[in-house]
């Protein structure tokens, strides 16, 4: 292990994001909200002089090992959440250090967790950076790096596989950086189109340019404390299309734009991811069945898909629905969107997969002497990727367990104690990047009441949950740190 590597890349990625903290300064100048600019400058000269400090210190002197490539993408996302909380801390918005890094890994991560109250009292300039941090997180600062900055070519393919989510990586083109920058100009034009749309309904201008950001990253801050709830149906029903589109691969929206038009429905996992979505709205919409048949579709439809796709957004408060659809909103927490999507959680197609290796594995029990193998509709599924999902799961399901468990202590001891439910629902939402919970951390609730114990440990899980735990757990394996 090469500290050289592992420090090369995080100043990389930190000059980056320092760069990117320039943008809001455009905003606070639109709104001429002139103190939020020198907090801006002086984060983001802060951030990138660390980062091209450590990127030409610590020249990288040979390519990144998978190992490193892991453990640099770990290190480089718990300085990105650290760094992040510069913007919030330097305005003023946030005078708490453990509250502002909490809003930035909710934002980084895409959960959408939130401290602040009402987001509608904050400056334009501070709204727009939370909404963008989302943005960015959405795609991957890592694979964003890998497009934009040749100086990472060398091991491009173990970042992009250490951050980019799914079981198998869908690789378009035989350089993963051009793969990258594909499938970024997807995510910018889809961010453009859901611009216009919601720009010609109820929101201005500003409005519909936030909601664009945090809805194709699957991040779910809002501009307005009633989140997508203060907004005309009109608006509500292009979000639901554009989660839609942000939970299904954008390898498949590539293929589709290329003119692939069957891209879709050859594809199994959309077919999968559908069928969890229109199940549980059905469902939803059965139990809540009252008012307009078009109110009723939309609220239910709009909740499984935030929930399903970990965006978060809220147009009802489904904390206060009957037991059976709370305890069914947890356990979509755990779904997720498809592999390749900007979605969190488990996601759709390794549940799937997880299914027929346990249909495989019954025939095994039946017929000893027969050959199975597990297949995906007419693709035969490896042992080996099998074997990868099932481990993702154990560690995704442990590590879930573990911080409910150290949730429960620290709920247990502060003041005021924290429930059970909003303790369960806290560490499934953090850990599958949603945002909302149950109880005291409901989607018309915050997370600002948490000791700071308990909010620093979900940042952590957020950044876990973000990076599907390995790139994470890495670094307390010592075995990594050996050279």
């Amino acid at each position: 292990m090469s500290w050289r590597n592992l420090l090369h890349v995080v100043g990389a990625v930190l000059g980056a994001v320092g760069v990117a903290m320039l943008t809001p300064i455009v905003i606070s100048v639109v709104y001429q909200e002139w103190s939020d600019i020198l907090g801006f400058v002086g984060a983001a000269v802060i951030t990138a002089g660390v980062g091209f400090t450590l990127w030409k210190v610590f020249d990288r002197p040979s390519e990144l090992s998978t190992r490193e490539g892991f453990a640099s993408v770990g290190l480089a996302w718990i300085a990105i959440a650290a760094f992040g909380s510069l913007p919030y801390l330097l305005t003023g918005s946030i005078t708490n250090v453990v509250d502002a890094v909490f809003e930035s890994s909710a934002g980084f991560t895409t959960t959408g967790s939130s401290v602040i109250p009402d987001p509608g009292l904050l400056t334009h300039g501070v709204q727009f950076w939370r909404s963008f941090t989302q943005w960015l997180g959405g795609m991957g600062i890592i694979v964003l790096s890998v497009a934009i900055l040749p100086l990472l070519g060398m091991g491009a393919v173990q970042l992009a596989r250490a951050e980019s989510p799914g079981p198998t990586p869908d690789r378009l083109t035989p350089r993963f950086s051009e793969t990258a920058k594909r499938l970024w100009l997807v995510y910018v034009a889809l961010t453009g189109i859901e611009l216009l749309f919601l720009w010609a309904g109820d929101m201005s201008l500003f409005e519909a340019f936030n909601h664009s950001l945090t809805t194709l990253s699957t991040g779910g801050f809002s501009t307005n404390s009633g989140s997508l709830g203060a907004y005309s149906a009109y608006s509500q029903w292009v979000v639901i299309v554009f989660m839609a589109l942000a939970g299904t691969s954008f390898a498949l929206h590539y293929k589709f734009l290329r003119r692939d038009r069957k891209a879709y429905f050859r594809n199994v996992g959309v077919r999968v991811y559908l069928a969890i979505v229109i199940g549980a709205a059905t469902l939803m919409a059965i139990a809540t069945w009252g008012g307009s048949v078009e109110s009723t579709i939309r609220d239910a439809l709009f909740t499984s898909l935030t929930i399903v796709t970990t965006t978060g957004y809220g147009t009802v408060d489904f904390a206060q629905w009957i037991p059976a659809l709370e305890i069914m909103i947890v356990g979509l927490m755990f779904v997720g969107g498809m592999a390749g999507s900007t979605s969190g959680a488990i996601k759709s197609d390794r549940l799937y997969i997880l299914y027929e290796a346990s249909r495989t594995d019954v025939r095994r029990l039946i017929h000893p002497r027969g050959v199975f193998v597990t297949r995906v509709g007419r693709d035969t599924v490896p042992d080996l990727i099998v074997e990868t999902v099932q481990t993702f799961f154990l560690l995704y399901m442990f590590t879930f367990m573990t911080g409910t468990f150290l949730m429960a202590i620290i709920g247990s001891i502060a003041e005021p104690n924290v429930d059970m439910v909003s303790t369960v629902s806290a560490v499934a939402s953090s850990i599958g990047n949603v945002g909302p919970g149950l109880g005291s951390v409901g989607p018309t609730e915050n997370y600002l009441f948490l000791p700071w114990p308990g909010k620093l440990l979900l940042s952590g899980i957020m950044i876990v949950g973000r990076l599907e735990i390995l790139p994470i757990l890495i670094l307390f394996n010592r075995e990594v740190w050996r050279r």
